[in-house]
């Protein structure tokens, strides 16, 4: 079908522009030998896996479910952390995770007769205490308090047995200069313990796909650390993955007045785009442009009860009318795997465009799903 064909809502992923992420993501594992990641806790639409798979090395996973995934649909590496397993839980990842990360030392303790016998490589997430965000502090895992990660006076000079290498992960949608900086930190208060290990993953937040990233910079990095530690490198970023590779595609179901036209969409930003409430985030909309730069504002709502529930104002250069079909940009990464079915939401299509533009319908959700939920 034609993308103008496509029922609403529905989310579009765009294989062209997915390949070409992919395609950046590869050249910089060429160029400086890390072993690059896709974070499924941003992007785990598997009908995709067969794509990525030729182009990264492998998954990261933050608990059971998704390491699941990931051993049943991903041919490479099967990575997992998770702030705390249960015993099930291990027993069950052993046998198909080939890295485990644990959070704390007690949690590496509690398992170690399980991950021993098991052969998987063992790290330890640790935490620099450097954050590098601004406005965004329930995405800072340095900030004061924080559960992730064993600080520097919790880590002991030599690490346990059997523990082989060392994660951090402190970014969110940042260039290559913070995590520059956060490295300078993690040599100054763990490089004692640098020497000892025989992998490191630096986490995700990097935005290696944006036009603006620092790729020079992050390369010259990757060969520093590797050259002087002789330590294999790991990055895992989701966002990167599908930066600017999926649209949402809704319409317009009515128009109310008040101070301005709002208009009500058959999305939602709490169910379809929880980002847009969260982080906030204010998602790109094709021919639209920010409030008060073309000829004609309005609001765009949804038609759940939440209040609240407003994607942002944008301006047109013709009035929307009801009927009319608009589509959000960038709609790819923490849509599919955070969506849920507040107030009976129904959940939008899963549509995949292919690179002749011909667009596939490959998931369809309906009133089933939303109940199964429930008990």
């Amino acid at each position: 079908m034609k993308f103008e064909q496509i029922r609403t809502p529905a989310y579009v992923i765009d294989e062209k522009k997915l390949e070409e992420n992919l395609k950046i993501l590869k050249s910089v594992s060429d160029r400086s030998k890390a072993k690059i990641l896709l974070a499924q806790k941003a992007f785990s639409t598997y009908r995709m896996y067969p794509l990525i798979e030729k182009y990264l090395c492998g998954t990261a996973s933050s608990g059971l479910f998704e390491a699941r995934l990931a051993a049943e649909e991903f041919r490479g590496e099967n990575h997992v952390f998770c702030p705390a397993f249960t015993g099930a839980e291990m027993e069950e990842i052993v046998g198909i995770c080939d890295h485990i990360v644990f959070n704390s030392l007690s949690q590496l303790e509690l398992h170690r007769k399980t991950w021993e016998k098991s052969g998987a490589l063992i790290g330890i997430r640790i935490n620099p205490e450097f954050s590098t965000q601004e406005g965004h502090q329930i995405y800072d895992p340095c900030a004061r308090g924080s559960r992730l990660g064993v600080t520097r006076a919790n880590m002991p000079d030599v690490l346990p047995k059997g523990v082989t290498g060392l994660h951090f992960h402190t970014l969110c949608e940042q260039n290559a200069q913070p995590l520059i900086d956060t490295f300078r930190v993690v040599e100054d208060k763990f490089g004692s313990l640098l020497h000892s290990i025989r992998w490191i993953n630096l986490g995700g937040g990097h935005h290696i796909t944006r036009r603006d990233y620092d790729i020079d910079a992050l390369c010259e990095l990757i060969q520093y650390i590797s050259k002087k530690y002789g330590v294999e490198v790991y990055l895992e970023p989701g966002e990167a993955v599908a930066l600017n590779a999926g649209y949402l595609v809704t319409s317009v179901m009515d128009i109310v007045h008040n101070d301005m036209p709002v208009l009500i969409l058959d999305t939602s930003a709490a169910c379809h785009m929880p980002d847009v409430l969260e982080m906030p985030y204010r998602p790109p909309l094709r021919d639209g442009a920010l409030a008060y730069e073309k000829a004609y504002t309005c609001r765009l709502s949804s038609c759940t009860c939440l209040a609240g529930d407003v994607i942002g104002d944008y301006s047109f250069d013709v009035m929307p009318k009801a009927g009319e079909r608009l589509v959000f940009e960038d709609m790819a990464i923490y849509t599919m795997v955070k969506n849920n079915t507040f107030n009976g939401m129904a959940l939008p299509d899963i549509v995949l465009m292919h690179k002749d533009g011909d667009c596939e319908l490959i998931k369809r959700f309906g009133y089933e799903d939303f109940k199964e939920r429930l008990s």
